[in-house]
């Protein structure tokens, strides 16, 4: 099953830096879904002054609770970076068709 995930950052003052501390490790699990083909696309929501506020990720699960489970684990909920999680199934167009 796909998904997107619009996740938004907590917005006190230590926020920007949470996410910065935790964005190595963040990355790194995103680089190891993507030898798994469980991160599709994503990256970094902007505010209007181009500072990091949130993510957007594309990602396919076999189930919802194998994805319930990556987001728990991610440093970016385990940091406290993420305030906001919405998740909805979808279906995203197939773009290797297309070329």
């Amino acid at each position: 099953m796909q998904y997107v995930i619009t996740a938004f950052d907590f917005t006190d003052s230590e926020a920007l830096s949470r996410r910065l501390e935790n964005r190595e490790a963040h990355l790194a699990g995103v680089k190891k879904m993507i030898a798994e083909g469980t991160f599709l696309s994503g990256g970094a929501i902007l505010d209007a002054e181009g500072r990091m506020i949130g993510s957007s990720a594309h990602v396919e699960f076999d189930d919802r609770e194998a994805l319930d489970h990556w987001i728990a684990n991610d440093p970016y909920t385990v940091g406290k970076v993420w305030c906001d999680i919405d998740i909805r199934e979808i279906k995203l167009v197939p773009v290797d068709q297309f070329k």
